[in-house]
């Protein structure tokens, strides 16, 4: 998201990050990774759950899944490197997109650790 953050403001919209670690975690993750963008935290996962964002033992199964392995070297290449994990770490990512209003015009509840939405997907569903 940080790298399309201009375009994602420009069509009106804003980005909240909601993380699974504690204050000191998502502080050092806005400064390595220099998040332009609010960041809050679950701590307990109520944010995850009540989403029905994926997590747990499923997860750590998946770790060696030919597609993850294959993202994890697209991601390196790419310059990306793994931070500190949050308090919980086999909790997976999801990316909504809220129109005016509260409705969910978009979801996306990643599968495995190298499944993510799409940005093209994001900005599609964007209002306006």
């Amino acid at each position: 998201m940080r790298g399309s953050y201009t375009e994602i403001t420009a069509a009106g919209a804003d980005v909240v990050a909601i993380g699974t670690g504690n204050a000191m975690y998502a502080n050092s993750f806005i400064t390595d990774q220099h998040i332009p963008y609010t960041v809050l935290i679950d701590g307990d996962g109520a944010a995850a759950r009540a989403a029905s964002v994926k997590g747990g033992a499923s997860v750590l199964l998946k770790l060696a899944l030919p597609s993850v392995l294959k993202a994890g070297s697209r991601a390196r290449k790419a310059g990306h490197k793994q931070g500190k994990t949050g308090d919980r770490p086999l909790q997976l990512g999801a990316t909504f997109v809220i129109a005016p209003g509260g409705k969910v015009v978009y979801q996306h509840l990643d599968d495995d650790v190298g499944d993510h939405a799409p940005v093209a997907d994001i900005l599609a569903a964007l209002p306006g």
